[in-house]
Order: structure tokens, then sequence, then C-alpha cells
């Protein structure tokens, strides 16, 4: 195959030259800081893992997420980005091939990111209406699937119209006004979180666990945090490739990632369980999340800190609905790129309007499920070859797709959006199925690969 006859997404690409490139604490550090810090991550983190497995099981669970995040999701993807320079949906075409990289990595990434739109502009919107006294306040507790069917105020779908579209043109317009407001905003939400997790500290002693006389207990605590770290974190991660294109050297990768995504990880997400314990200790047989938790704090401080969270939200807000328009006009380059944004900031504020967006637990898994299969293909296309990218290779890898196929089946069979629907859980809702998803599509992969079903390496000058 010739360079003529290669996909437009693939002919045109051109890497990150060396001069454009920085350390990594002005590039990668404060770009997964920046992600870490919005509540949709330490919003739930503790509410389901805390009553299962107690205080010292979530902790641990969390930390060994975050190693894992790092070594399996976060280091290849940074590593091709540094070596390359070139984005994620190039990098893709040798583990999908020159066709299949169309869809995965390519327009997946921006399908996925209209999810998590949704789910930005759902909690911008009840932390504003939260924090001037008007949410409903069936929002302020666990989220009920019910919730959806009972319908929100007007108020509440007005509010989630208008956060939606204003920053989905900015996402579209005016992106680089954000990323340099985004460089302060994340200290915002650290500021609220040590605030809250300092008044928290008093009622942690008060949270009694008493593990149950049968089933796993601190194993499956440690395994529901492991699962939603690593659901938050399979696109970003995957997206490393990007942030890597920055980077100066194989040092700017690793020091990127031990502090942006470790070391974030563990300062958010373990704020996030200290603020969670604290509020069952201080409330006992309750179980809320960290915005309902802030009654450790006094009721004004917790309705100013309420609006805080949603303005520290506005950046990611911001990134997801540029990624949507970067990915979808990529690869679908006949069709304009902001209303392509538009188009997808109006799915997810559906999404966000009708509730679907608050049952975090349940998006994690299905991201974790959805990306955690790309995440592992590349990873064993990667360590194929050598530790380096290979090249594009041609038409659709039955590697890649065979891999994915099989990994994302073993990823949702015990989420609940899949397992409500067909009345049947073939595992227990606490195995960490993101996890198992990456492996089962490394092994498939690594398997296939060997078989000769890769596809056939395609000469591309831009490569040398």
């Amino acid at each position: 195959m010739s360079n003529g006859s290669l996909p437009r997404y693939l002919s045109s690409a051109k890497p990150n030259p060396a001069g454009n490139r920085a350390p990594w604490y002005a590039t990668i550090a404060p770009a997964y800081f920046g992600i870490f810090m919005w509540i949709a991550f330490y919003n739930d983190i503790g509410f389901k893992a805390l009553p299962t497995g107690g205080l010292d099981a979530a902790l641990g669970g969390l930390v060994v997420g975050a190693v894992l995040c790092y070594f399996l999701f976060y280091y290849v993807f940074g590593m091709l980005g540094m070596q390359t320079g070139l984005p994620l949906y190039v990098v893709g075409s040798s583990t999908f091939g020159t066709k299949g990289g169309y869809l995965f990595p390519g327009i997946f990434m921006g399908l996925l990111q209209i999810g998590w739109y949704s789910v930005a502009t759902f909690f911008a919107t009840k932390l504003v209406l939260a924090g001037l006294g008007a949410a409903p306040a069936h929002l302020m507790t666990v989220f009920d699937p019910e919730d959806a069917k009972r319908g929100f105020s007007i108020l509440f779908v007005i509010v989630a119209i208008a956060w939606g579209y204003i920053f989905a043109l900015f996402g579209a317009f005016g992106l680089r006004y954000v990323a340099a407001i985004s460089s302060y905003l994340p200290w915002v939400a650290v500021a609220m979180l040590g605030i809250a997790g300092i008044c928290a500290l008093p009622y942690v002693g008060s949270f009694k666990f008493t593990a149950p006389a049968d089933g796993p207990g601190a194993l499956a605590g440690a395994c529901i945090v492991i699962n939603m770290v690593i659901g938050f974190f399979a696109t970003a991660g995957a997206a490393g490739v990007d942030f890597g294109t920055a980077a100066r050297n194989p040092e700017d990768v690793k020091a990127g990632g031990l502090t942006g995504v470790m070391l974030s990880i563990l300062l958010a997400g373990g704020l996030g369980l200290v603020i969670v314990a604290g509020a069952l200790g201080m409330q006992p047989g309750t179980t809320p999340k960290v915005d309902a938790a802030l009654a450790v704090v006094s009721p004004g401080l917790a309705k100013i800190m309420l609006v805080l969270f949603a303005i520290g939200s506005m950046a990611p807000a911001c990134f997801c609905s540029s990624i949507i328009g970067n990915s979808l006009s990529t690869m679908i380059p006949s069709l304009p790129r902001v209303p392509l944004t538009l188009g997808g900031a109006t799915i997810g504020i559906i999404l966000a309007a009708t509730g679907i967006a608050g049952n975090l637990g349940a998006f994690f898994g299905l991201i974790g499920a959805s990306f955690g299969p790309i995440c592992g293909a590349m990873v064993a296309d990667y360590l194929l070859s050598g530790r380096k990218w290979s090249g594009p290779r041609a038409g659709v890898s039955i590697a890649g797709y065979a891999a994915w196929v099989v990994g994302f089946l073993v990823g949702i069979c015990n989420n609940p959006m899949v397992t409500n629907r067909l009345d049947r859980e073939f595992l227990p809702g606490w195995h960490p199925t993101a996890v198992y998803s990456f492996v089962v599509a490394f092994v498939l992969y690594a398997v296939l690969a060997k078989a000769g079903l890769q596809g056939k390496p395609v000469e591309w000058p831009q490569a040398k």
C-alpha cells in the first residue's frame, strides 16, 4: 500500500517536533493532575467500598489501583507518544489497522468523551444548584436508578442545557483560554478536599466496619476501589500517547506519570475516602458521597464549597468537548468540527439532564470494559514490536478486534447496566473486571499476533 492510498488521518499526520516539547512538570503532570482533581473521580470512590470492606481495605485498593494505572494503562502510552510524537488515533493503527483505526481508538474515543461530557454537565449542574439551595433533595444522596424515572426539576434541566452548551462552545472555539485557566482550577479542588478532610478526621475513628460472616469482605472493598479507579482512568491513560508527544525523553514520561497519575490518585482518592469515612462516622447508617459528606463542615461553608467544586469541573468539561470535536472531525473529515462537537455535546446534555450520567459506578465500569481491551491490545503490540511503534498495518487487524470483543465481554459481565437488563450476573459485582478485560485482551492479542493475524505493515514515509 502506497502512502497515497492511506486514509487521510494517517497521510496528513505529522509528529510533534522536538522544539515544541517541554519538561514533565509543565506538560504531563499538570494535565493528569487536573483530571484527578475533578469531583467525578473522588465523589463515588468510597460510598460502596467503605461499607463493604472498611477504610483500610479501600485505601489498599487505592494504592493498588494507582500502581496498575501507571504500569498498565499509562506508561506504554506515554512512551509511544514520546517516541513517535504522534497522537493516539495514529499510533492505534498499528494495533487495529489503517481501516480498523477509524473506530478503535479513533471515533470510539470521541464517543466515550460524550459520556464523560454528560458526567461533567450532570455534576456541575447538581453542585451549582446544591450550592444555591435549589437542587432536588434526592440528588444529594446515593444515586438511585429510580431517580431517572422520577425526573428532575425544570430548573435542573435548564441549568444543564445552559452549562452544557456554554462549555461545548468553549471546547470548540476557545480551548486555549480554558487551558490557561485550568492551570489554577485544580488547586481550588485540592483546597476544598483539604478543608473537608481536616474537618472529617475527628469522625473517622467513629466509623465502624463489621466484616460479613461470609463473602470476600475486605477483598471486595479493595477491588471495588480498584475497578472504579481504572474505569475512571482508562481513556485518560490511553490519552497518555497525546500527552507523551510533549515529553522530551523517557525520564519526562516516568516523572510525569509518577506525579500526575500515581500521586494524584492517592491524593484525591485518599482525601475522598477519609471524607466519606468521617461522614459515615458522624452519621452512622448512611452512605453519602463526597458532595453529601460535606456535612462534616459548616452548612454555609459547604454551600460555598459545592459551587467551587462546580467551578473546578469547568476545565474537564471543555477538554471533553474538545476531544469530541478533535476525534470525530479527524476521523470524519467531511463533517465540520464545530457541528460535530455540539452534536456530541447535545447527547451528553440529554444524558445529564435525565440523570443517567449520575450512575458513576456502572459508568466507570463500562468505560473500563470499553477501553481496557484497547489498552491491553496496544500494550501487547508494543512489547511484541520490541518496545517501539511498528507503524501502521493494513486493513482491519483481526488480532486487535478479536482482543477487543472478547475483552469487552469479560469487562461487562458484572456491570449493572448490562446485568440488570439480563437479570443475570456472571461475576459478583465487586470483581475488578476492568483489569480482567485488559489481561484477556493482552493475552489474546499476543496469541493471535503470533499466529500472523496482525496485518501486514504499511510503508509510511512519516515514520522515518
